[in-house]
């Protein structure tokens, strides 16, 4: 069965609303933003086992419009050439390669995405989509990319709605920015 693999960018306080403002450079407080080498390492390995991306409708909306004329790689290549599911309640407005609007019930068309052949099925941004895969128990792992700040409002990856979750940590590596890349599976209750 493929997995479903959430990548986010968020701030140490679990800030995902910004994560532009998330990579502080060393030694800087006001800097422009780095995403260094260990991150785009990161990123190159993730989306290298994915062949589906998930989206939810503003993130599809957002992204129909920036990056096919973009040319920040890999993801650039990696995102305008993946299919695309976007799960909305009404007609894809903007054309986009590979995109197609899923308009049945989220869980229900997950689980039968899962259980076809393929690759790892990618969530990248789309927070309320995330939010809604992690309580119904479809997400099989998350990839995150801690930048070193604080100190952000907005959106939180997980609410705080006392849902007890576990977590199995896979891997932790810092960056040389000071970020930390963390890979952790999913944990099942009862297993």
């Amino acid at each position: 069965m493929r997995k479903i693999v959430l990548y986010t960018l968020m701030s140490l306080d679990g800030a995902v609303d910004d994560p532009d403002r998330f990579f502080i450079q060393p030694g800087e407080r006001t800097a422009v933003p780095e995403f260094d080498d260990a991150m785009v390492e990161n990123e190159e390995r993730v989306i290298a086992a994915q062949d589906t991306v998930l989206l939810g409708r503003g993130m599809y909306d957002q992204w129909a419009r920036f990056w096919p004329t973009a040319d920040d790689q890999p993801f650039t290549r990696f995102i305008n050439s993946v299919q695309k599911y976007v799960i909305t309640s009404s007609p894809l407005s903007t054309a986009w390669h590979n995109a197609e609007a899923v308009h049945e019930p989220v869980v229900q068309f997950v689980q039968g995405l899962k259980a076809r052949p393929g690759g790892d099925i990618g969530i990248h941004g789309s927070i309320e989509l995330a939010q809604s895969l992690l309580a119904a128990g479809l997400i099989d792992e998350l990839q995150l990319v801690v930048g070193p700040t604080v100190g952000f409002s907005g959106r939180r990856l997980f609410p705080g709605d006392d849902q007890v979750r576990r977590l199995d940590l896979v891997r932790a590596r810092p960056t040389p920015s000071g970020s930390v890349l963390l890979t952790y599976s999913v944990g099942r209750e009862g297993a």
